[in-house]
């Protein structure tokens, strides 16, 4: 019988590839506590909470998973953060547009929900700051007729200008009702349409008509109207109008643009702007 000779080298390979791929391997499994993301706009508004939902598992709920009287992170593994692009009005009291990890302290007849300024934390804070807290909202218990097997948070209730934050969990939920400005920032954005484009909007639109070479004249108007709207102390904007005065073969209006562009720009200490204008208006002096 013929034995087969393994080449060393060979096996050392096979046998390194076996134990790293032993080491490396990680086993995967289901979280008790999965992580979920609520995404919602409300009126204008972007709200987005995160949070991790543990279950009932026939346990008894409060009182013994979540004890009564003891701050709790409203929910599993890392606390729960919420991020609101606009300020949320609950009731009389206000808080302000950001991110915050919400805490909770749960009582028979009430809680105490807390938004927390630092929301790096895993679970509750080691040491509780109370100029930290943003916001405090206390609002009822409310009984359930029938359990809910998994902790919920919800924006309910969602109208326009506002929502409930809602949190249930077994034959308990509290429900928060806020609401928004969204009257504010719909007349804001009414406002700005009816009465025209804005500088920044001429400014981009004859810049990008100068880029392009399309049309020398509306660029002319567009950024004649952006300097008129925003004064001649954006030395970028006279710059610009400088350089498309040129290109309509208006030297010596565009050498005067650099020349406002070049003062205004070596006041706010832009000594880039302040050469740039230079040699321009050198080059446009040749050609006037």
């Amino acid at each position: 019988m013929t034995l087969l000779k393994l080449n060393p080298c060979l096996f050392l390979f096979v046998s390194f590839f076996t134990v790293h791929l032993g080491v490396s391997a990680q086993v995967e499994t289901p979280q008790l506590s999965p992580v979920s993301t609520i995404n919602q706009k409300v009126g204008l508004s972007d709200i987005e909470i995160t949070y991790a939902r543990p279950s009932k598992r026939n346990r008894e709920v409060f009182g013994n998973v979540v004890a009564y009287d003891a701050m709790w992170r409203l929910g599993a593994n890392k606390n729960t953060t919420i991020t609101c692009s606009d300020d949320l009005y609950f009731g009389s009291d206000t808080l302000k547009k950001g991110t915050y990890a919400v805490f909770a302290t749960p009582h028979k007849q009430s809680w105490d929900v807390y938004f927390y300024t630092d929301y790096s934390n895993w679970g509750t804070p080691d040491e509780w700051d109370d100029s930290k807290v943003a916001l405090k909202v206390q609002p009822k218990v409310l009984s359930l007729a029938n359990s809910v097997e998994t902790m919920t948070i919800a924006l309910e209730n969602l109208s326009t200008d506002g929502a409930v934050l809602s949190i249930s969990w077994d034959r308990v939920a509290v429900k928060m009702p806020f609401t928004l400005d969204t009257r504010t920032k719909v007349d804001n954005s009414i406002n700005k349409v009816m009465s025209g484009p804005s500088a920044g909007d001429y400014y981009s639109a004859a810049k990008y008509y100068y880029n392009q070479e399309l049309d020398k004249k509306k660029s002319l108007e567009w950024i004649n109207k952006a300097v008129e709207l925003r004064g001649t102390s954006a030395y970028w904007y006279t710059k610009l109008q400088a350089e498309i005065l040129a290109w309509n073969g208006e030297y010596k209006k565009a050498i005067e643009a650099a020349q406002i562009s070049m003062k205004t720009a070596a006041s706010k200490g832009n000594e880039d702007y302040v050469r740039m204008n230079e040699k321009s208006i050198a080059e446009w002096k040749k050609m006037k």
